[in-house]
């Protein structure tokens, strides 16, 4: 360390320089207090005024990249937007709904599963894709019927978010699985199954939110908006993307993405 930067760090225990033994060796465990003082001030002068992280771009986590994006939500289609009571009164039915889950969640908790209810780990992103979803919509295989199963079969048409499931799930959980299913309607078109569960999710995201929640709901808005302009006067489909928005901008008091009454 060069001496004039010394002078702008001011030392908290000044030290006067020491005599030491003439067998002094700094490389060797320090004998004495001044041994050990003057082996420290030997290290500090050695070290680089700046020290630049070596990163192994390999180790970095995949999709850190977060797209932002400034611009508010696309308007409804013509005729299709909501109006302020209906918005004001879908976002005390699901205050309400959030405040039953909140009550009742160490009950529902306490519930066994079924034994075909297997939730996939926090980290397996293919796996709650595939559990929430079920296996006929993330694979894209159109849903056909089977006149002679006549039980329900959950890995083929995904799980519904019962309360004995999302009560059992921490935020960091609804975290990653909104992420999952976001990433996963960004490229796809909406259904009723990841309606269900968006709708599900939102309703255990914690407030206030934390800053990755918080990105990804507005970026949730954002494709809703996109996806209903493509619908084509589809109303149950609008109502519901309309439904999504609503919450986002109105309940988690993302104003500028609302839609405002026509």
């Amino acid at each position: 360390m060069e001496p004039g930067v010394e002078e702008l760090m001011p030392r908290l225990l000044p030290v006067d320089d020491c005599d030491l033994a003439e067998d002094f060796d700094p490389t060797v465990p320090p004998r004495t207090p001044q041994e050990y003082l003057k082996r420290v001030q030997i290290e500090a002068a050695r070290c680089p005024d700046v020290v630049v992280a070596q990163i192994d771009p390999k180790k970095l986590r995949k999709k850190q990249t977060v797209n932002v994006s400034i611009s508010g939500c696309q308007p409804a289609p013509e005729g299709y937007s909501p109006t302020l009571k209906w918005q004001q009164q879908q976002v005390a039915n699901f205050s309400a709904i959030r405040q039953s889950l909140n009550k009742h969640r160490n009950h529902w908790r306490s519930q066994h599963l079924d034994s075909n209810v297997a939730m996939p780990k926090s980290e397996d992103e293919e796996g709650w894709k595939k559990f929430c979803l079920g296996e006929r919509v993330y694979s894209e295989i159109d849903a056909l019927s089977d006149s002679e199963n006549l039980g329900i079969d959950y890995i083929k048409v995904g799980f519904p978010p019962l309360l004995s499931i999302v009560s059992r799930m921490n935020q960091a959980t609804v975290t990653s699985v909104l992420e999952y299913l976001i990433s996963w309607f960004g490229e796809k078109k909406f259904t009723p199954e990841l309606g269900r569960w968006l709708y599900a999710l939102l309703a255990c995201l914690e407030k206030p939110l934390l800053p990755e929640a918080h990105s990804l709901i507005r970026q949730l808005a954002r494709r809703c908006s996109e996806v209903r302009v493509l619908e084509n006067k589809n109303e149950e489909q609008i109502s519901a993307l309309n439904l999504i928005i609503c919450l986002v901008s109105r309940y988690f008091d993302q104003r500028d993405l609302a839609d405002e009454p026509s």
